[in-house]
């Protein structure tokens, strides 16, 4: 399950990037009941990206923001207490790591779902159902 974390450049301490990348990866897994499984632990993957100041939009206006996005199979995050629970504590993670300077106004999270069958695990195209095994069985 990739996480793509954007941030505007200076809204977590040069460095901390990794450590919030952890914490979200980890309260998603706590939130899908996944913590330690050993096959998702190892599939949430993804990526950081540290942009310029004047790279980072809100209303066409220039503002230091966080986006948070995961990419997962359709039957991740369909569960409400987990959106509000997850989008929560997410949101708190990079608040309290930006020293409380990041508004939390200023901190985006999505959910993109995969198509179902068009998740490759193992170098297979796997299907919810096939997931859900795998899952099950980790």
């Amino acid at each position: 399950m990739p996480l793509t974390l954007t941030l505007t450049e200076g809204v977590l301490p040069k460095g901390q990037e990794k450590i919030a990348f952890a914490r979200l990866s980890e309260a998603m897994l706590k939130w899908h009941g996944l913590s330690g499984n050993k096959v998702m632990t190892p599939n949430v993957i993804g990526s950081i990206h540290v942009l310029p100041k004047d790279q980072t939009f809100i209303g066409m206006q220039e503002t230091a923001v966080a986006f948070i996005e995961w990419k997962v199979p359709c039957f991740a995050f369909t569960n409400r207490e987990v959106q509000l629970g997850y989008f929560e504590e997410a949101t708190n993670i990079i608040y309290e790591m930006s020293g409380g300077k990041q508004p939390k106004d200023n901190i985006y999270i999505n959910v993109v779902h995969a198509v179902d069958g068009a998740w490759n695990l193992g170098g297979k195209a796997r299907t919810n159902t096939e997931l859900g095994e795998l899952v099950a069985r980790g």
